[in-house]
């Protein structure tokens, strides 16, 4: 019976072999073909009939990408609202988070469902009433009115992520660190903090890669002189059609900050990403 099922098994662990490397095989050409497209000459990148291999390799549509608009402007603008997101974002998410998963209080389950009904609602539906409520508050074309709209969408899911972290970390321990002469706070900060580092990582890592990339907002609320990155790689479609080897080396440029913090943290991020599926 064993040596039955076990060629059906192997066959099965191959049929799902070539399935994930044609998954990845999708997911991955479009990184390829951007990165072929930025290396390789302006007029092989509108050839009607490209090729799938690199035919020349060249660094001026780097160069290019550097001179038709100021880079470093938008990038640092971009790093400036990304990083004020995610340090905003964690740390008022993990408070909200804790009294959620550790406190009982009066409409704490509306508090729950209300976070869920935040993320069901389209960004674009929000658009006009943030528009004018940042425009009453005389926060229009201001990375701080930016940054608050990106915490609009980012902190709900930020507190249900952390939320399913706390959840899985075990009262007894908090417990037990008050019994030995700990505080709530000191519990708290010595055995809660330590355990959810990998979820506040893989938390961080999200809201930074939302607000990184997100376009429609920072076209709608920036002007031209205070455009972010995202909105910069525009500048490369003028009334003479669409520059596309100096975009995609623009958008090469741009991906290499996702890449770097993602090389950085992939350990935890894998291991707070299954953290917190166990428990509700």
């Amino acid at each position: 019976m064993t040596s039955t099922a076990s060629p059906a098994r192997r066959t099965a662990k191959t049929g799902w072999n070539i399935l994930g490397l044609l998954v990845a095989a999708t997911a991955g050409f479009p990184v390829y073909w951007m990165l072929d497209t930025a290396i390789k000459p302006a007029k092989d990148a509108i050839d009607p009939d490209p090729s799938l291999l690199p035919t020349g390799f060249t660094l001026d549509n780097f160069s290019r990408a550097f001179d038709i608009a100021d880079f470093w402007g938008p990038v640092g603008r971009s790093l400036v609202v990304s990083l004020s997101v995610v340090l905003i974002g964690v740390v008022v998410g993990m408070l909200a988070a804790l009294a959620i998963s550790r406190f009982a209080f009066r409409g704490r389950k509306i508090v729950i469902v209300g976070i869920l009904a935040v993320q069901m609602v389209p960004l674009v539906a929000m658009i006009i009433p943030v528009f004018l409520l940042l425009n009453d508050l005389h926060q229009y074309d201001k990375l701080t009115g930016l940054i608050i709209t990106y915490l609009t969408f980012i902190l709900p899911f930020t507190v249900w992520t952390l939320r399913g972290f706390i959840v899985n970390i075990p009262r007894e321990l908090e417990e037990a660190a008050m019994v030995d002469g700990c505080s709530r706070t000191g519990a708290f900060i010595r055995v809660v903090f330590p355990l959810l580092a990998p979820g506040m990582v893989a938390t961080s890592v999200y809201g930074f890669i939302q607000a990184w990339n997100e376009y429609l907002y920072a076209l709608m609320l920036l002007s031209q002189e205070n455009q972010t990155a995202t909105v910069w790689l525009g500048n490369f479609t003028t009334k003479h059609g669409t520059e596309y080897a100096p975009m995609m080396a623009g958008a090469t440029m741009m991906a290499v900050p996702i890449v770097v913090l993602f090389l950085l943290v992939q350990r935890k991020m894998a291991a707070g990403l299954t953290a917190g599926a166990v428990k509700g």
